[in-house]
């Protein structure tokens, strides 16, 4: 090969070289291009599953509303949902003594607080209160004393446990006008309790 040889072919091989280039640019472009796309589609598709799995719990949500709601609204009406409603308790009372016929009631409520045993339960974002209400009243006989708590639960002034009860005897059984008057002393300590979604501070606690 002559010096005119190589002369005639060096633009053709600086062409080739610089067709390789552009061509080894454009292959290395490429594979950033289809990395970065096929990185965006996956992005993509882990939205659309996200978006359908919002989809499909917020269909499930509203079915769940759909069905418990009703419930929901029954244990509000019944002073179980929500805040505390004194007032009630105090009305059931009074009922629940005219209807099993005792001899009046005293009183004394408690501050509200967590329920002592809430954690049993696992009610997730749900916060279960208690306000203890310790109770003092007599009775004819024995048998007042549940009619008076079938009272209390039936007037539908709330939602109560019953701690405990003690009872101790007024007079002797022989008293001959035992019949007409109080021959017990009762006194009873009542938990009413509350239900209500958390507050941010219950949250973090």
């Amino acid at each position: 090969m002559t010096r005119e040889d190589i002369e005639a072919l060096r633009i053709p091989l600086i062409a080739l070289g610089a067709t390789l280039l552009v061509a080894i640019a454009v292959v290395y472009v490429s594979g950033n291009v289809l990395e970065n796309a096929e990185r965006q589609l996956g992005q993509r598709e882990t939205q659309l599953r996200e978006a359908r799995l919002r989809i499909q719990n917020a269909g499930e949500e509203k079915e769940m509303i759909s069905q418990y709601l009703g419930s929901y609204r029954e244990l509000g009406r019944a002073g179980f949902v929500g805040d505390e409603q004194r007032i009630n308790w105090l009305d059931s009372l009074r009922v629940a003594n005219e209807q099993a016929r005792i001899f009046g009631v005293e009183y004394d409520i408690g501050a509200q607080k967590p329920y002592v045993y809430a954690a049993e339960f696992n009610l997730g974002q749900l916060l279960l209160q208690e306000s203890l209400m310790h109770l003092r009243f007599r009775l004819l006989h024995e048998e007042d004393l549940p009619r008076f708590f079938d009272a209390l639960a039936g007037y539908g002034g709330g939602f109560f446990t019953i701690d405990q009860c003690t009872l101790r005897r007024l007079r002797s059984v022989e008293d001959k006008a035992a019949h007409l008057q109080a021959n017990l002393n009762a006194e009873c300590d009542v938990r009413w309790l509350t239900v209500k979604p958390a507050g941010p501070a219950e949250k973090k606690g």
